[in-house]
């Protein structure tokens, strides 16, 4: 009785003495996951959450360093987060992310704009460096992993609608592409035990969370035989081999055990996704026909210099084999215009190759050389902007075509929809997406958010569908 009761004023002594964090996230998807993972820590030492950055103790930027926009916009953030601690002088402000390993001294030591600098595989340790900025110390921890995948960590769902949610099964990345930053800011590629994805799961499944995205920087290499880097998978025991559990395995396994949720997973590599992918996806109507598939140029010249693992051939190739075993599977891309040395027949075979998929929507930019790796050591960044703004122009126009063709043919169709939010420009409609991961507007009528609705298509733009009116 007495332990019980000293157990309750802790809590009562913890939450009186509560402090307040703001996260804000820039990027990826798995950004996003990781600041549920900084937000569970930081509640378990006595933080509670709020979107007020002026009611707050602590603000963390979980940063991207992908592009120099993106670092351009957290510096823009830092300015007015700044402008806040002058009238709070007690505020502590934070980096994390891949801007944190890149900047660390730039940012903690020259400029003394944050408090402390957090990498991605460090989030565990934030308690202490918290403690070490109290004392007025420099705070920084960028140090990579090579087992770290917070696996045992329930992820603080503190900014989500309550319908979809993300579950991180790899962390790293061992690729190498030449304009890419992650393998040196997240190390690399590691799996994460099967058992604790399927617990997480399960807890959003019983949370009422109708959606989860399986994550990672290469969902497809997905390998588990144990822990430890997927690169030693070579020193395994026969055991270990014979038990391992590869991607499409884990995808059966999590369509199996939870067949009422709606899965979905991304982000693909064309080198690694494979047929036992595509067929599983085939077997089972709650994995949606969607396949995020990041191809970057259409040139093979580009894409040798970018350290692709595929050739334009192969890609076609997948290409097909997916249409085949998925007649009605949405097909995005990412693409990257202005490489150095792309001529305009580099060009020109981006927009064939483009005009060959016909994909669904995609992410579209202009290269940007990103210090730190291969290509900004290889290559010089020798395309002129005017060149470059003109490229990304005509694909996106190509892209906007592609996609309004393909909504178009969803006209007088039924497809079903998940409801996850009220439409921006209607108070009177919903809006979700269907399995092929294309937004769907239509009337609310009196359905509710997180139920599933039959809805016909009546009209469309270049990137959503617009329904008239529901089906029971």
């Amino acid at each position: 009785m007495l332990a019980k009761t000293l157990e309750i004023n802790k809590k009562k002594k913890r939450i009186s003495n509560s402090k307040k964090f703001s996260i804000i996230s820039y990027g990826c998807q798995m950004n996003v996951s990781d600041s549920e993972v900084v937000a569970s820590i930081l509640e378990q030492i006595g933080y509670s959450h709020t979107n007020e950055m002026h009611d707050s103790d602590l603000i963390l930027l979980n940063t991207c360093s992908i592009r120099e926009k993106a670092e351009l916009t957290v510096r823009k953030k830092l300015e007015s987060i700044n402008a806040i601690k002058k009238n709070n002088k007690n505020l502590k402000v934070g980096v994390l992310g891949c801007m944190a390993e890149r900047l660390k001294e730039k940012f903690l030591i020259e400029e003394k704009i944050v408090d402390l600098v957090v990498g991605p595989d460090a989030y565990r340790d934030l308690p202490n460096l918290l403690k070490e900025v109290e004392f007025g110390n420099d705070a920084v921890n960028v140090l990579l992993s090579k087992e770290e995948t917070y696996a045992d960590i329930n992820p603080n769902r503190f900014n989500t609608n309550g319908i979809n949610a993300f579950v991180s099964i790899t962390r790293g990345c061992d690729n190498m592409c030449t304009f890419c930053i992650v393998p040196f800011t997240r190390g690399r590629e590691r799996s994460r035990d099967p058992k604790t994805i399927l617990n997480e799961i399960n807890t959003l499944v019983k949370s009422g969370y109708k959606e989860v995205t399986l994550l990672g920087q290469n969902v497809d290499s997905y390998l588990w035989y144990g822990g430890g880097l997927k690169k030693d998978f070579t020193k395994a025991t026969e055991i270990q081999r014979k038990t391992s559990v590869n991607f499409a395995m884990l995808l059966k396994i999590v369509a199996k055990s939870f067949p009422k949720t709606r899965i979905r997973f991304t982000t693909s590599n064309p080198q690694d996704i494979d047929t036992e992918v595509l067929e599983t996806m085939a077997n089972y109507d709650n994995i949606c026909n969607h396949i995020h598939l990041p191809v970057q140029s259409g040139s093979d010249h580009i894409l040798k210099k970018m350290n692709r693992k595929h050739t334009v051939k192969e890609y076609r190739k997948l290409i097909k084999k997916i249409k085949k075993i998925l007649p009605d599977c949405g097909i995005s891309q990412d693409m990257i215009t202005g490489f150095p040395n792309e001529t305009d027949d580099d060009h020109l075979d981006t927009l064939k190759l483009m005009d060959y998929v016909k994909y669904d929507f995609g992410f579209m930019f202009k290269y940007s050389e990103r210090p730190g790796t291969l290509a900004a050591k290889k290559f010089d960044d020798n395309v002129p902007e005017d060149i470059k703004q003109r490229r990304l122009s005509e694909i996106i126009d190509l892209q906007l075509k592609h996609s309004y063709q393909n909504l178009l043919k969803y006209r007088g169709k039924t497809v079903s929809v998940l409801i996850e939010k009220e439409s921006k420009k209607s108070a009177n409609h919903w809006c979700g997406r269907n399995p092929q991961n294309l937004m769907v507007v239509f009337p609310k009528n009196n359905l509710k958010l997180g139920e599933y609705a039959k809805v016909k298509v009546i009209d469309n733009t270049s990137t959503t569908l617009i329904g008239d009116f529901y089906y029971d």
